[in-house]
């Protein structure tokens, strides 16, 4: 178990049978109203890993969908990681840190990203590391969160995806949350343990699942094992949240995800949706009630928001969302309730298949 993971267990926190294992929650009701209030996450479902050396941005520049080459200091940003067809294999958030490009990912995909991204470097002046024994990451958020941050960063990011460095480690803003702003603090495991209880006294320790629960809210997708391999950046909004420069160089899938911004009008996107049930989970099918023989579209995240409701982002053919019911798993599943993103879609974007 790594010195981070120990530590929360002994703060209260209940783990999973990871390897490591991660937090999954802190053995307390928490609903809304209280997150909202203020809230701290360690998101120990997240893993980092580091590029160093002279061609470390050229490399990743050539290997993700976002400009790594012009990345500032002060900014973070979402890009993907495409297969030959276009399609995500990865999302992740990177930045720059005083020596290194950092890659923020799942971590139950991490490994295999790792292992394909180390495939490519052959001779090039590039160094990758997992950082994550090193490294501890705090998602904060609610109407408390800034007011406790001052307390180790002189001023906060201003924006969704700003990024300011101090001695306590690296802040980033991020996607809105709960209707307050949300931050990742990138800390070294001793600054987090001693930080931890000061924290824990002002907001109130959630599980990971709260923090997925928000970028699911928020209308940003995390690509997770089961849906590997599944989606064109389109198909998932990606485009629309900053994940995709469509200026940059060649990168793996590059072609088709031009031709799919350029072709017609995009056939499929990403939506938010709530079902009353219990057992969502990414890579399940959502069929509609127009067409039932076949699924329709495939749920991208799934987290509960109460004990019987879930909420849901899914990737649906956009005329299946305009007519008739969505139901999960069959034809016959509980029904989805649509939602209102909080970004808009843009009339014509592309054409994915």
């Amino acid at each position: 178990m790594y010195p981070w993971q120990q530590f929360l267990l002994e703060q209260g926190a209940r783990l999973d049978q990871g390897a490591p294992p991660g937090v999954t929650d802190f053995g307390t009701i928490v609903t809304r109203e209280t997150a909202a209030a203020g809230f701290i996450a360690p998101l120990t479902d997240l893993g980092l890993l580091a590029f160093s050396g002279e061609e470390a941005a050229h490399f990743l520049h050539n290997q993700l969908t976002n400009d790594v080459e012009h990345l500032a200091s002060t900014e973070a940003r979402l890009a993907g990681y495409c297969s030959p067809k276009g399609r995500l294999l990865a999302t992740l958030l990177m930045w720059r840190s005083a020596d290194a490009v950092i890659l923020q990912v799942p971590r139950e995909i991490q490994a295999a990203l790792q292992k394909r991204l180390q495939m490519f470097i052959l001779r090039a002046k590039v160094k990758q590391v997992d950082i994550n024994e090193q490294q501890a990451i705090l998602g904060i958020g609610g109407q408390a969160a800034g007011a406790i941050l001052a307390n180790w960063f002189a001023s906060l990011p201003s924006e969704p995806y700003a990024k300011v460095d101090a001695e306590a480690g690296t802040l980033i803003r991020v996607a809105d949350g709960f209707g307050f702003p949300r931050y990742q603090w990138i800390a070294t495991v001793d600054q987090a343990k001693t930080a931890w209880p000061k924290l824990q006294q002002a907001l109130q320790p959630v599980g990971p699942s709260w923090w997925r629960l928000a970028d699911i809210q928020a209308g940003v997708p995390q690509v997770m094992q089961q849906t590997q391999d599944k989606f064109v950046p389109q198909m998932v909004n990606f485009e629309v949240i900053g994940g995709v420069n469509f200026k940059k160089g060649c990168y793996p899938g590059q072609e088709i995800v031009a031709r799919s911004q350029y072709l017609g009008k995009l056939k499929r996107r990403m939506i938010l949706a709530s079902v009353q049930a219990d057992a969502a989970h990414a890579g399940m099918e959502v069929f509609s009630s127009a067409d039932p023989e076949q699924p329709c579209g495939m749920v991208v995240n799934a987290e509960p928001c109460s004990p019987q409701e879930m909420a849901l982002l899914v990737e649906i053919k956009t005329a299946s969302a305009e007519a008739g019911t969505i139901h999960l798993g069959s034809a016959t599943g509980p029904v989805l309730a649509l939602q209102a993103l909080p970004y808009a879609l843009p009339d014509a974007a592309g054409a994915a298949e």
